[in-house]
């Protein structure tokens, strides 16, 4: 696959995630395609398994705003915002293709935090979702 198809397959599988259509945002992903969780140490394996711990998230599904994509060939990270009921968090994913599929997806979850006053001569403030 081209890096060009490899993008469209990922604009899709966003699309249909942000949309909340869990067979639509699991359809490009290989049968053996691995999701890691580093921050709750959990790791999805088998596209099958993926479509069941989504159909099954308590709540029903977030809401999402991408930021952006990028990368180039078989690696890509996405950057979005997830809307989890009254909670903000930002989200960041690694994804990896192989043979045009998605083989592996690394998500990195963060919820917003004051910044702290001692940095403030340094930095400017950026408009946060």
């Amino acid at each position: 696959m081209t890096q060009d198809e490899n993008r469209a397959t990922l604009e899709r599988t966003i699309a249909a995630m942000f949309a909340g259509d869990v067979d639509g945002s699991t359809a490009a992903m290989a049968d053996d395609a691995v999701v890691e969780w580093p921050q709750s140490g959990e790791r999805i394996v088998g596209r099958q398994a993926c479509s069941l711990v989504y159909k099954n998230y308590p709540g029903g599904s977030p809401s999402y705003e991408l930021r952006r994509i990028s990368g180039s060939g078989n690696l890509f990270v996405v950057e979005a915002v997830g809307q989890y009921g009254a909670d903000t968090t930002y989200m960041t994913s690694i994804i990896e293709f192989r043979d045009g599929l998605i083989a592996k997806q690394t998500d990195y979850f963060a919820s917003p935090f004051e910044a702290p006053a001692w940095r403030s001569q340094w930095v400017e403030r950026m408009e946060s979702v």
